[in-house]
């Protein structure tokens, strides 16, 4: 039974698929907001609270330090749950994950700084940053293929672009809380109630994931005996290639928005930098975020119309050539141009790249082992970006700003070599192909959710 309506829901997506998406992309937001949260806390308090006894640039290595170890923890995060989502199912994971992610962050909120109990206090923040880590890592694979494998064929990159835009949610709603709290309260509390905060958001997100059905594909590979024991040895043994391909694919987006926020944002904020306040760089972020919801959208969408490879393609030669440009234009003080840095960094370099991901890397997968594969793939890429923000830090000491903008240009030339070397999953082929199979169903079409 469910082999015979595998070929009509390809076709047409399930019946709740607008409902997955969106559900997913809430979950996508919060846990956004957790864990970018850390990354404007550790940008712009981080360094005092919890390593006072350090000089500024100390202080910010340690701090960013901290941040990386969040992503170092998110390969394993990733590994377990490509592994659960494999053998147990897509759901199960999407909860878990969540539930986790809000109990650390929340946590985050309650922690004793440096003056309260000493090397206790940073000790204690790796500690609930590692299982941050853990939770996101988690995350990712399992929200994107319960959308994907929910969604009609040829509009798969629209629809995981919908869970893709939780993430500029997740980053708006963060920096407006930290954007608040700045001007609203103390030092003390500036950066705890944006954490704590969460603990609703939490709520609100296991909620919806309850009320979301199991993936459908998963269901029908459940019923057809071909679940797999050991995905992720599978994956690794017959399918290493695209996990380096994808590897490679991520790190330009993740890694690029390392160096083009998380570091701008503290280079900024550095008395030794350009003389920009807090409140003009965090207004400049939460308006490319609001742009980003969108743009993330049309991403995807646009490649369900020219394909994955094209888009992607233009989002890493962007990149490629922004790494000057961008300091260049951070450097010169004027909120206005620094409102452009952002919007570009973000709408166009970061979120092309993010709008295609999820079908993309979906796509180049089986779905026996696609969750394996794609967390596998997308969370690797996070050690490397984890601590991008720490090595352009490392770099803007010994060569000034030209450091970070040059390594900045060198993941956007990564991705572009990535993008030539990887396989287009959605060519004109297979886009001709997909238009039949809707034409020549057996069954009504299930009217079209845009």
């Amino acid at each position: 039974m469910a082999e015979s309506k595998a070929p009509q829901q390809a076709a047409h997506g399930s019946p709740e698929r607008l409902r997955v998406a969106i559900g997913c992309g809430v979950g996508a937001t919060i846990e956004t907001y957790d864990f970018i949260g850390f990354g404007t806390a550790a940008a712009l308090y981080f360094g005092d609270v919890f390593f006072p006894d350090s000089d500024p640039l100390s202080a910010t290595l340690l701090s960013f330090a901290t941040l990386g170890i969040g992503f170092a923890a998110r390969p394993l995060g990733g590994i377990v749950a490509g592994h659960l989502g494999d053998r147990v199912g897509r759901k199960p994971v999407l909860v878990g994950s969540l539930l986790l992610m809000g109990i650390a962050t929340v946590l985050i909120g309650c922690l004793p700084t440096y003056q309260m109990v000493g090397i206790w206090a940073p000790i204690l923040l790796v500690v609930v940053r590692v299982i941050q880590g853990l939770a996101f890592g988690a995350e990712w694979g399992g929200a994107i293929l319960m959308t994907f494998e929910h969604a009609p064929r040829r509009r798969r990159g629209l629809y995981t672009g919908i869970t893709q835009a939780g993430f500029p949610v997740g980053l708006l709603l963060a920096n407006l809380a930290f954007l608040l709290s700045r001007h609203t309260l103390d030092d003390n509390w500036a950066w705890r109630v944006p954490f704590l905060l969460s603990a609703v958001l939490i709520a609100v997100g296991i909620f919806i994931r309850l009320k979301i059905d199991e993936s459908p594909q998963f269901e029908a590979l459940k019923e057809s005996g071909e679940v797999v024991k050991n995905p992720l040895l599978v994956v690794i043994r017959e399918d290493w290639r695209n996990v380096l391909r994808a590897f490679c694919l991520r790190i330009t987006e993740t890694a690029g928005y390392a160096v083009s926020v998380t570091f701008v944002l503290s280079y900024l904020d550095d008395g030794d930098a350009p003389d920009v306040s807090g409140t003009t760089s965090l207004t400049a972020l939460v308006t490319a975020a609001a742009i980003g919801i969108a743009a993330t959208t049309l991403w995807g969408r646009l490649s369900d119309q020219v394909g994955r490879r094209p888009v992607y393609l233009l989002g890493c030669a962007v990149s490629a050539a922004w790494g000057i440009p961008l300091f260049l234009l951070v450097n010169t003080e004027a909120a206005a141009l620094i409102l452009i840095a952002f919007v570009i960094s973000y709408a166009v370099c970061q979120n092309s790249l993010a709008g295609v991901q999820g079908a993309w890397f979906c796509e180049l997968f089986a779905t026996k082992t696609r969750t394996a594969g794609t967390s596998l793939a997308y969370q690797l890429s996070a050690v490397v970006s984890g601590f991008t923000p720490l090595i352009a830090t490392a770099l803007y000491s010994a060569t000034g700003w030209t450091g970070p903008a040059v390594l900045f240009s060198f993941y956007g030339l990564l991705g572009l070599v990535a993008a030539l070397l990887t396989r287009e999953t959605w060519g004109v082929k297979e886009r001709r192909e997909a238009g039949l199979a809707v034409t020549t169903s057996a069954e009504p079409a299930l009217p079209a959710a845009h």
